[in-house]
C-alpha cells in the first residue's frame, strides 16, 4: 500500500508542493516515515480549517507511517504571521495550556495513538521552549540564518510594509527548531503543512542541513479556496468548529451539504476516504443529474460522520429532512435545540397569557395586533409546522416540545423559538 501513498495524494489534487520529491518517495516506499502537522492553539477547539492537515496525517499512519501531532503550547503563545494581515493577540499560560489540552482530546479520534504497529505521537513544544533562555535560543538557532535570509520569506515580505513585530519576526525560527527537536527526539524528517507554511517548513530543513546534516522533507497541501470567492471554513461568517458545542453536528451537516457544485467533487477528494474510483462513480452520476446532489449528500455524509460519528450523521439528517418537510413536531427537544441554533426566541413568563394573538406581538414577531390577526387569517403562521388560523387560538401543553418550546414560523422563512419558563 505505501507505494501508492505519493501518487494517490497526487490523484487528490493534496501536493502543492515538495522538496526532493524522488527522494521522499524513495523514502515513503521503503520505511516508515516519521512525519509531523504543527497545531497551535489559538481556540479552544480546532475548526475545518485543521481538517485537511488531520486527515492527512491519517492517511499517512494507514499507510504505515507514523503521525506526529505538535501541538504549539509554546508557539500558540506567540502566532505565527503567515499570510495573516494583522498581528494575533497573545494568550496566557495558563489559557494555551488548556486549549492544547483540548486540541490533544480531538484528535485523538483522527489518528490512533494506541496503534500496536505504527503508534500516533502527540508532543508539545511548550516541553522546549518553556524552559529555553533567549541566549541558548540564539546561540543554537539563530546563528544559522542571516536576516536576508528570514525577510526572503514571502509571509514576511507581505507584512514589512504594514508592519511585523520581531516577535513574528522570528516564528520561522521556532518553527524551524520544533523540526529540529521532533527529529532528535522520534527521528521525524518530513513535515506537512499548508502552502502559505512553505517559508517556515524550509527554515526547519535549512536548520537541520546545518546543524544535523541530514536531509528532511516538506510537503504542503493547496490552501482550499471556494469556487464563489468566499473563504473556506465559515458559515455566515462564522468559523465551522470540529467542537459539537461550538458548531453542532446539523450545522456541521449542514455546511458539508450546501457545498457548490463547482467545489463538490475536489472536497469529496480532499475530505473523505472515498476511493478515487468511488468519487469517480459519484462524479458521473452527479453530473448525470446535479439536482440530485448526490455528491453533496455523499460529501455531507462522509465528513459528517467522520467528525461527529454515525449517530449525529442521522439525527442530522433527521433534523434536515423535518425542517424541509415541516414537521417539526417530529423532533426531540435536544433536535430542536440544534435545527434552530441562532433562530430569534422569545421566553415566555410563567404567568403570561398564552393567546396566539398576543404571543405574536409580545414576542416581536409581528408589530401589531392587526398584522397579527391577518398573517392568521391569511394561513401564514404556523406551530411546530403546523399551519394556525383560529385568532383566538391558546397555546397548551400540546405545542410544547419537550415542555420546554414551541417553534413559530411566519411565512416560508421566518422562524421563532418560544421558550415557556418553569
Amino acid at each position: 500500500m505505501t507505494a501508492d501513498l505519493f501518487q494517490e495524494l497526487k490523484e487528490r489534487g493534496l501536493v502543492y508542493q515538495t522538496t526532493d520529491e524522488e527522494a521522499l518517495v524513495k523514502h515513503l516506499n521503503e520505511e516508515s516515515v516519521k512525519l509531523y502537522v504543527g497545531f497551535d492553539p489559538t481556540a479552544d477547539s480546532l475548526h475545518i480549517g485543521h481538517l485537511l492537515p488531520i486527515l492527512m496525517l491519517r492517511r499517512f499512519q494507514q499507510h504505515g507511517h507514523v503521525p506526529i501531532a505538535l501541538v504549539g503550547g509554546g508557539t500558540g503563545m506567540i502566532g505565527d504571521p503567515s499570510f495573516k494581515d494583522q498581528e494575533r493577540q497573545l494568550n496566557t499560560l495558563d489559557t494555551v495550556k488548556n486549549w492544547s489540552q483540548s486540541i490533544k482530546d480531538q484528535l485523538s479520534r483522527f489518528i490512533d495513538f494506541d496503534n500496536q504497529e505504527n503508534p500516533a505521537v502527540i508532543a508539545n513544544n511548550y516541553d522546549w521552549f518553556g524552559n529555553m533562555s533567549m541566549i541558548d535560543f540564539l546561540r543554537d538557532v539563530g546563528k544559522n540564518f542571516t536576516i536576508n535570509y528570514m525577510m526572503s520569506k514571502e509571509s514576511v515580505k507581505r507584512r514589512i510594509e504594514t508592519g511585523i513585530s520581531y516577535t513574528e519576526f522570528a516564528y520561522q525560527l521556532l518553527q524551524a527548531y520544533d523540526f529540529l527537536k521532533l527529529y532528535d527526539n522520534y527521528g521525524c524528517l518530513l513535515q506537512l503543512g499548508g502552502s502559505d507554511q512553505w517559508g517556515n517548513i524550509t527554515s526547519g530543513i535549512e536548520l537541520l542541513r546545518r546543524e544535523r546534516e541530514v536531509q528532511s522533507f516538506a510537503l504542503t497541501m493547496p490552501l482550499i479556496t471556494k469556487a464563489d470567492g468566499t473563504k473556506f471554513g465559515k458559515s455566515e461568517g462564522n468559523a465551522v468548529w470540529l467542537d459539537p458545542e461550538k458548531t453542532t453536528p446539523y450545522e456541521f451537516y449542514q455546511f458539508w451539504i450546501n457545498t457548490d457544485d463547482r467545489d463538490v467533487i475536489k472536497f469529496l477528494k480532499y475530505f473523505t476516504f472515498l476511493s478515487l474510483d468511488e468519487i469517480a462513480a459519484i462524479e458521473k452520476e452527479f453530473l448525470a443529474a446535479p439536482e440530485s446532489r448526490v455528491a453533496q449528500k455523499a460529501l455531507a455524509k462522509e465528513v459528517t460522520t467522520l467528525v461527529h460519528g454515525q449517530a449525529s450523521y442521522e439525527q442530522a439528517v433527521h433534523i434536515s429532512q423535518a425542517l424541509f418537510s415541516g414537521a417539526i413536531a417530529d423532533l426531540s427537544l435536544a433536535e430542536i435545540k440544534q435545527g434552530f441554533k441562532g433562530v430569534p426566541s422569545y421566553t415566555v413568563a410563567k404567568e403570561a397569557d398564552l393567546k396566539l394573538l398576543e404571543l405574536l406581538v409580545t414576542s416581536g414577531l409581528v408589530s401589531s395586533k392587526r398584522q397579527a390577526r391577518e398573517d392568521l387569517q391569511n394561513g401564514a403562521i404556523y406551530i411546530n409546522g403546523q399551519r394556525i388560523q383560529d385568532v383566538d387560538y391558546v397555546l397548551s401543553d400540546k405545542d410544547k416540545i419537550g415542555e420546554e418550546v414551541c417553534v413559530l414560523r411566519r411565512g416560508k422563512k421566518k422562524y421563532f423559538l418560544l421558550h415557556f419558563a418553569k
